[in-house]
């Protein structure tokens, strides 16, 4: 029986012997951060600190029982205590541990204590050195309780791939001699196999079962249930090879190109700390949203809900373990070794996982550690590779894949540039901190944005040899007083850090099969040096897109026209915002309207001043040609590439996929503007704890565009069966923020107001 342990917590913020004699404090719910944070500019010592938690423990009947108490995660040295006794210690804050606390528990109320440091003076992963993001303390996921009486199933790993037996390694608890273990297999509620065995303390079990494949596109999932007395114990799986290899990365035997993103597990005011239902919606946003088909927790193991989810949307995923370029001492790398251990045991039977980072993130070599590290992973994971990130180049391989950090500033570096060894490659981050980019940054810096993504990926695409790549990173982050830009913030993401996107995400949600149509461009000349708006760029997957400026049809265009060859739905450039119009409208022969209209698009690119010499001397001869004054050849820049007037310097541009409109997009001048507001979920849910709402809020136009300048302070007031997370009073960044809502315990009607609109929650 599992009971989860989420409520009834006291918290407090200092340490002391008083906790251990039942003292009260400040009632939290799990999961739970030390210190709320600000959006930006604060000390990260605000949650750098040794505090505590305690709770009762009431258990009607002991006899014959044990007792397992597991914590999913405790940032980050934790210490165990029951009825004063302390029974365990744990030095990690990403993975769970479990203790046995059946020789400290009576009858009745138990006082279960935990001693949390969260200081970055431990010495232990990942510290030791400085670190570019923030290492939030508490009791940040799940606890919970498990019962047991005699044998039961302490670990089960199942290996199961295409035209193959499935393998169970069993492991039980308690035990004393061979049970009958009862193995079934099920698809849903339907059971496909069911077996008795007869097994010891550890044990294999061999499954000839033909089943469906677990992929990207139709990840199939399937529960194992193990079942010894009373006891029972349940793990989903899937089906699916997974495989590095030198020419690149093969799924289910099949070559596969990894597009993913980086994710940190941080959100803003809480942390760590958030429920389930905001865990799995990373990953929708990932899947769904930005259109990637892999992600990597760097730098940490994540949670299991995140995981999991992973597994249920085709989501292919690399971990590895808590590290930030920092080696530390012996005993520092005894605890290094053993988040291996805990990684891998825990984490095993998640299909979407496909490889095992075991050397600490861009670190330098260190062989004596890391033959040491891939050694353990081997021999509790024979089923799938191990990498390493690193940003060295040829540096010491003793991984299975050579897995780089290329921060190129032009695209994806040859891969025998990086390593020279015949081994699998794969670029694990790029961008981030080359080129910052906050989504109320000015236009040509955010179209260069989408420029460095599309320039990797289409390099990565063209480089049959390299595995895939994840990009740096999904979302904005606080950090160390060492990085980001002095707010604590690195603005590295290509969405906000209340998951907002801004334009480089279209470069990714182009790749989904939803339909998808954005620009990175502004119609303003305002926005752009000397009024030049330069090149201008359409991100969708459409089939053909056409434009339209001032109501007049200029062209259509495809993915043809985009200097990116190789990335599929590549980022379109619309070098053509004329058409057939100066011959139409104002008579110019059509050879010297074509010479014209090249040149103006140059003009209209880099600045009359900036033009070539040839530019101005094929206009000049067109001047001549048609008999042009120069006050007419002004008139002409205004109307065609000077965008002045609203009339004329309206775009809009369709979107056709088989043939049927799928998008519009009208760029133009403002007329109004409102908030938008979309809620991740207007139903929670009140189960094993309190559930989360996240708000996104856009300030739009009447056309559905952001307004970038819209910085406005935003009134915010929770009532009924919610409340919020974070500050009542916010400000739009970029025209875009956030918040979120959380359950307070209560079930029935909770109510967010925005200004002067309201959201209206059901709690159930």
């Amino acid at each position: 029986m599992k009971t989860y342990l989420n409520e009834g917590w006291q918290f407090f913020q200092n340490w002391s012997e008083q906790i251990l004699q039942g003292a009260k404090g400040e009632s939290v719910r799990l999961p739970h951060s030390v210190a709320t944070t600000p959006f930006n500019y604060y000390d990260e010592s605000i949650y750098q600190f040794v505090s505590g938690y305690s709770r009762i423990l009431h258990l009607d009947n002991t006899k014959g029982k044990t007792y397992l108490l597991t914590f999913d995660a405790v940032g980050h040295f934790a210490e165990v205590f029951v009825n004063g006794v302390s029974v365990a210690t744990h030095a990690c804050g990403y993975t769970a541990f479990t203790v046995d606390i059946t020789p400290n528990v009576t009858l009745g109320d138990n006082l279960i204590a935990v001693k949390v440091d969260s200081r970055d003076s431990l010495n232990q992963p990942p510290f030791g050195f400085v670190m570019d993001y923030q290492t939030y303390g508490g009791i940040y996921r799940d606890v919970y309780l498990e019962e047991k009486q005699g044998a039961y199933v302490a670990n089960a790993f199942v290996q199961a791939f295409p035209r193959k037996p499935i393998i169970v390694d069993v492991k039980l608890g308690n035990f004393v001699e061979n049970v009958t273990l009862k193995a079934e297999i099920l698809d849903g509620d339907e059971t496909l196999f069911s077996s008795v065995y007869t097994v010891g303390q550890n044990a294999q079990l061999s499954i000839d079962k033909s089943l469906s494949l677990w992929s990207v596109d139709s990840p199939k999932l399937y529960k194992l249930r193990l079942t010894v007395a009373s006891d029972v114990y349940e793990t989903t799986f899937g089906v699916r090879s997974a495989e590095f290899r030198r020419d690149g990365f093969y799924l289910n035997g099949e070559k596969f190109k990894i597009v993913g993103l980086n994710r940190h597990q941080c959100f803003p005011y809480v942390g760590y700390a958030m429920p389930e239902s905001m865990q799995r919606r990373d990953a929708r946003i990932l899947k769904n949203e930005l259109c990637v088909n892999a992600v990597r927790t760097s730098h940490y193991p994540q949670s299991h809900y995140f995981i999991d989810e992973c597994d249920r949307l085709g989501l292919l995923v690399f971990t590895e373990i808590p590290g930030w370029q920092h080696i530390g001492d012996a005993a520092w790398q005894e605890i290094a070794k053993n988040n291996v251990v805990e990684m891998i045991e825990q984490y095993r039977n998640h299909p979407s996982i496909i490889l095992w980072g075991v050397r600490i993130n861009e670190s330098m070599d260190c062989d004596s550690l890391y033959e040491q590290t891939n050694a353990i992973a081997h021999r509790l994971d024979s089923t799938r590779q191990t990498g390493g990130v690193r940003y060295i180049r040829h540096s010491h391989l003793l991984e299975d894949v050579y897995t780089f950090n290329d921060f190129n500033r032009n695209g994806a570096t040859k891969r025998k540039l990086i390593c020279k060894k015949d081994a699998p490659y794969l670029v694990t981050e790029y961008n981030g901190h080359m080129f910052p980019t906050k989504s109320f940054d000015d236009a040509p810096h955010q179209r260069e944005h989408v420029l460095r993504y599309a320039r990797m990926l289409d390099g990565v695409f063209a480089a049959s040899d390299t595995a895939g790549a994840f990009g740096w990173c999904m979302f904005d982050y606080n950090t160390h007083k060492d990085f980001g830009s002095g707010d604590r913030v690195c603005y590295h993401g290509v969405m906000d850090m209340f998951r907002n996107p801004k334009w480089a995400s279209g470069v990714f949600s182009s790749l989904g099969s939803n339909p998808y149509l954005d620009v990175c461009f502004l119609g303003d000349i305002g926005d752009y040096p000397e009024g030049v708006l330069g090149d201008m760029y359409v991100m969708t997957n459409a089939d053909v897109i056409k434009v339209y400026k001032g109501g007049v049809f200029i062209r259509d265009y495809t993915h043809a026209d985009s200097p990116f060859k190789h990335l599929p739905n590549a980022p379109i450039l619309l070098d053509d915002m004329i058409g057939e119009r100066l011959t139409t409208d104002d008579g110019i022969k059509p050879k010297n309207a074509r010479t014209l209209k090249r040149c103006l698009a140059i003009i209209a690119k880099c600045g009359i001043n900036a033009a070539p010499l040839r530019t101005k001397l094929a206009i000049a001869r067109v001047m001549v040609n048609e008999r042009l004054t120069l006050d007419r050849l002004f008139q002409l820049y205004n109307k065609y590439a000077g965008s002045w007037g609203s009339a004329a310097n309206e775009l809009r541009i369709e979107a056709f996929k088989d043939g049927k409109l799928f998008a519009t997009k009208i760029i133009g001048s403002m007329s109004s503007y409102i908030l938008y507001v979309k809620a991740s979920s207007l139903k929670l849910h009140e189960t094993n704890t309190y559930d989360v709402a996240a708000v996104n809020i856009v300030a739009i136009d009447q056309n559905g565009n952001v307004c970038p300048y819209v910085s406005r302070a935003v009134k915010l007031a929770a009532s009924g069966a919610i409340e919020l997370i974070g500050p009542d009073n916010i400000a739009l960044h970029g025209g875009r923020f956030g918040t979120y809502v959380k359950t307070k315990g209560v079930l029935g009607k909770g109510y967010l107001q925005i200004d002067d609109q309201t959201i209206e929650f059901e709690v159930v």
